[in-house]
């Protein structure tokens, strides 16, 4: 399938980090958090494309990234201790991709794809909320972690 088949099959749309996205899933349970209730879990499709990466963002829950379709995925991460973990989502798991990875809450995460588009799914809990969702701003970043400023750089929109 083609990128633009897939965001139309899906109903995709551009979500704030980048990349086109689209709620499939919400848990009717509701818990609580220390931010309100919120959803058990909750699952999207999330498209990244050679033209649309996902910038450095942080939620308040854990997020499981599932590999689908297309061409493998890195994923980025920065601990808040400050360590980059580089990951590769993708099909061939005997070159070492990853078919799922999570990310723990509090981790600073984006993603590439390494070709014209990677499809994956990513599952949220407790579900997701935007008020849980924080983009990166690259200044604070860069003077936390200034050893790492040319990814915060590459992967940070300001």
């Amino acid at each position: 399938m083609k990128k633009q088949d897939l965001i139309e099959k899906y109903n995709m749309i551009a979500h704030p980090e980048g990349g086109y996205y689209a709620e499939t899933y919400r848990s009717d349970i509701s818990i609580n958090t220390d931010k309100g209730p919120r959803s058990a879990s909750t699952a999207i499709m999330f498209m990244i494309t050679k033209d649309s990466i996902s910038h450095l963002h942080r939620l308040s829950s854990d997020e499981g990234w599932h590999f689908h379709l297309g061409s493998p995925l890195k994923l980025i991460e920065i601990t808040p201790k400050g360590e980059l973990i580089e990951s590769i989502m993708g099909s061939s798991i005997n070159e070492g991709h990853k078919l799922q990875h999570f990310v723990p809450a509090r981790n600073w995460f984006a993603s590439t794809s390494l070709g014209d588009f990677s499809l994956v799914g990513c599952t949220v809990s407790p579900g997701f909320d935007f008020q849980d969702f924080e983009m990166a701003k690259k200044n604070n970043l860069k003077n936390q972690f200034p050893d790492i400023s040319e990814i915060i750089d590459k992967y940070c929109l300001d």
